[in-house]
This record gives C-alpha cells, structure tokens and sequence, in this order.
C-alpha cells in the first residue's frame, strides 16, 4: 500500500549520502521520512556490486510512497598520492629540503616518489604542494622533468601513500581515471539521474563525461580546485548543476575565502540557471554527537539564505552514530529559515533576469503574479525540465508543482529548489491541462476550494521548448470527483 506524503513544508533540498550507517532498505526509508530529498551514492568507497542493493532500495521507495526518487552517483575522480617510505613514516623539519622525484625506491626524510608524471610537467617555481589535506606545506625551489626541489614550509609527521595537493598550477590530467570510466557506466547502467564529476579544472573536462553520459543522465560538476574558479562561469555554463565542494576548497585554499567562494558560485549558479548544492561538513559534528553546534546550524542556514538548491549531507548520514537525526536536524533548519519573513528578500539579494525569450518572461511573470494576487501555487507541465528550472529560478514565494510524463526528468528535479515533481500523463488539451493541473494540486494538498493558482505549458503539448502559456485558475468546489491519475 503506497503511503502518501505531502509535498515537503521547504523549498531547499536536503541530499544525503549514504554509506555503512544508512544502506539498508529500512535506514533509506527512515532518512526519506525524515526529510531526505535525494540521495548521494559515494563511488569512492565500496565496490559496484554493493550499491546494486543501494540503488534498488532508493527506487523501492517509489512504490512505498508514491513519489520519484532522485539519486547522485559521485564519482572517484583523480587520488594524487606520495609514495612508499622505508620506515612507513617520516617527520618533515620545518625550513628543510624535501625532494619528490619518480624514483620507486621506498622514501626517507629527504626524498619520497611521486608517481604523477603530469604534475612533473606542470609545475613552477615556487608553487605551492600540499601533503595529508593541508597539514603539510612544502614550496618549490627546483624542478626538471625527474625531480621536484621543495622547501619544507610546514612541517610534521608523513605516512605512506598521504595526499598531494597542487592548488597553483593547473595540472595536465582527465577529470576521469579508469576507475571513473567503469563506475560511470555502471551508474548509468543502473539509471541513477546524476553524474558528479570531481577534479574539475576547466570547461573541457565536462567533454568527456558528457559523451559518455550519453544523455541518460545529468552532469554535475564538483568546484574543488581553484583553477575552477578562474574558469567558473564557463564552467556552470557546460553542465547541468553545481556542487560547492567546500573540503577540497578549504585544503588548496586559505579557509577564509572560502565563504565568499561559496556565495559567489551560488550567485552564479542561480543566474545561470543552474541547480547548486552546498556541500561538506554542514553538520559535522553529529557524525558524533545528537545534535550540532550553533556554528553549524548559522553554516546550514547561511546557504539556505543565499538560495542554494539543495544542502548535502556528507559523513553525517554515511557514517555517523546520528543519521536519521542529522536529516531531521537538516529539515528542521531549513523550515526554520524559510519561515523567516526575511527570507523571501534575502533570497533575491542575488539578481536573476531574465533572458529574452518567452519561457523564460513567463516564468518570471508566473512569481510576480503569484505574489500579486496571493496564489497558492504555481503548476508547471514539461517534458524535459526546462520550464521547472526556469521557474525555479525565480525562487517564487509559493511551492511549484510539475507535471511530467517522463519519469527520468521527475527523477532529476529531486535537486531543484521548491519542486515537487509528479510523473503522470501527459495532456491533450487546454482543458484537459487545466483539470489535471486543478486535480493534482488538490490531491497532493496544495490547494483548496476557493484558492487562486498559476498554470505554465506549452502548446502544442508533447513539443519540448515550446512554453507560451500562462493561465490563473481559481478552484471551485471539490475537482477529485472521479479523477484518476
């Protein structure tokens, strides 16, 4: 029996991924009742074999409530490592010479292998390699094509096979690494709606994952190197949504700018059109602990203040003692913040005009008149998503209802900011759109006799790009009578 639940009392989406914590079909369900929106499947960790079940469970949720699941398959990328040392472990002395050269030999307090000939290369004097997420900062002095000069900037302990960061220059290597490849084909095989795309440098390394994507599912890049941000807009413009990935950011970054990175890569992602999730420690310490600290709390609802589409959870559901609380705690804020009578102004601090063409003046048009006469709801149909992201965009004050035929662009709004996407028959007729808009709205308690609510499609209907009709509808009397879905 389908258990049916009301549209979400928040715009903003909550993403969570899941890991050991929360992998059973139980745990799922739990974290989808507690308010969990979409769902994030780390390649990274675990073999492909296991998420088949992870996979499963998510689209089993759609029989138990009636509703389209939304799933991001977030893949590996690029792992820059150092090499083995002969005792396991060293300790770098501050103001010291320390060499990375392609030598196999097992290291020692001089030298260690890099068994990255791209970063060879690509680098330049007096550039910056960061070791163990930041902890350790070495500075180039020298370098040819066998051997990296460093001079130790800070120092301390280093293990074998630590990570490597190179936050200045911008290094020669794919986006995707033979691992991706096969997790990629793997994700799209098993239909999940996202790809998100890590150690993205430039535009051209969406290319690839877009031709191998084939159009079965969406891109999403992940902004984690700062050579993104010299090429972000050309970046947004070549993919389908955007992650702030701010852990990454944070090691090849002084951590201060990265609050004001978060805010501009929103910005520019609200006016591009683009969905944007805020990402990475949100809520971290309830990996531990039953609730967060306030700091968090003001962290989660800073994003939400900016208009971000979705806000994600990382080890907090993954892994932590609190999952399901953590996705409460999520929803919480979230409603707490909309709830604010400023957070309608603080959402349009970021300026979204609208292109000139008619799809997107209606949609514009579809918020101002909402808000004009007090509609309760905007209703939009579509094909391929492109009407409900434009609305969104427009982040109206009243919750906006698609209807689609295709089940897959149902499935990929699940990361698109106050949608509610419904997977039904497509119409044939004005009159027809407007009982079925009328019909639904009622039934998934949007509406109610006496409210007034806003209409978007195009006509001719089944014709993608053809948005030109806005109509107000006003509901008289009971419109479930004898409707079927």
């Amino acid at each position: 029996m389908t258990k049916a639940i009301s549209p979400r009392a928040r715009k903003v989406r909550v993403l969570a991924t899941l890991g050991p914590a929360s992998s059973t079909p139980e745990m799922i369900a739990r974290l989808f009742e507690a308010g969990a929106d979409a769902f994030r499947v780390n390649m990274s960790h675990g073999d492909q074999e296991s998420k088949v079940a992870v996979i499963q469970a998510i689209r089993g949720l759609e029989k138990i409530y009636g509703r389209p699941t939304t799933i991001l398959a977030d893949l590996q990328g690029p792992k820059l490592r150092v090499g083995k040392f002969a005792a396991g472990k060293i300790e770098l002395v501050t103001g010291s010479v320390f060499t990375l050269d392609r030598d196999p030999t097992p290291g020692d307090a001089t030298r260690v292998e890099l068994p990255h000939k791209e970063i060879f290369a690509a680098i330049e004097p007096d550039a910056r390699l960061l070791l163990d997420d930041g902890k350790l900062v070495l500075r180039v002095t020298a370098h040819d094509e066998t051997r990296i000069v460093t001079r130790v900037e800070v120092g301390g302990p280093l293990s074998n096979n630590k990570g490597l960061n190179v936050p200045d220059v911008v290094i020669p290597m794919a986006a995707l690494t033979p691992k991706d490849r096969s997790d990629l084909a793997f994700a799209v095989d098993q239909g999940v709606d996202w790809i998100a795309l890590s150690f993205v440098q430039r535009p051209e390394d969406l290319a690839e994952a877009r031709t191998l994507i084939r159009g079965k599912a969406a891109l999403l890049a992940k902004i984690e190197k700062p050579s993104a941000i010299d090429r972000l807009e050309e970046i947004i413009e070549q993919c389908d949504g955007v992650m702030v990935a701010r852990g990454d950011l944070g090691v090849e970054l002084p951590p201060e700018t990265v609050p004001p990175l978060q805010k501009r890569i929103v910005e520019v992602s609200r006016r591009l059109g683009r969905p944007v999730v805020v990402a990475t420690q949100m809520l971290e310490s309830m990996i531990v602990s039953p609730s967060p600290t306030r700091a968090e709390v003001s962290d989660v609802a800073t994003a939400i203040y900016d208009g971000a589409d979705a806000i994600m959870l990382s080890a907090e559901s993954a892994a932590g003692a609190w999952p399901i609380e953590s996705v409460a705690m999520m929803n919480s804020i979230g409603q707490a913040v909309e709830g604010d009578p400023t957070h309608g102004d603080r959402v349009h601090f970021t300026i979204t005009r609208a292109d000139p063409t008619t799809a997107d003046a209606l949609a514009e048009a579809a918020k101002n008149i909402a808000a004009t006469i007090g509609a309760k709801a905007i209703v939009c149909f579509t094909t391929s998503g492109s009407t409900a992201r434009r609305v969104a965009r427009e982040r109206p004050g009243v919750p906006l209802m698609v209807l689609t035929p295709k089940l897959e662009t149902a499935r990929r709004l699940g990361l698109l900011w106050g949608t509610h996407a419904v997977h039904t028959r497509d119409v044939d007729s004005f009159e027809d759109m407007v009982a079925k808009a009328k019909r639904m709205a009622l039934r998934h308690n949007l509406v109610k006799a006496g409210d007034s609510m806003i209409v978007i499609a195009g006509v001719p209907f089944r014709t993608p790009g053809s948005t030109n009709v806005l109509h107000v509808v006003r509901i008289i009397g009971d419109e479930l009578k004898g409707y079927s879905a």
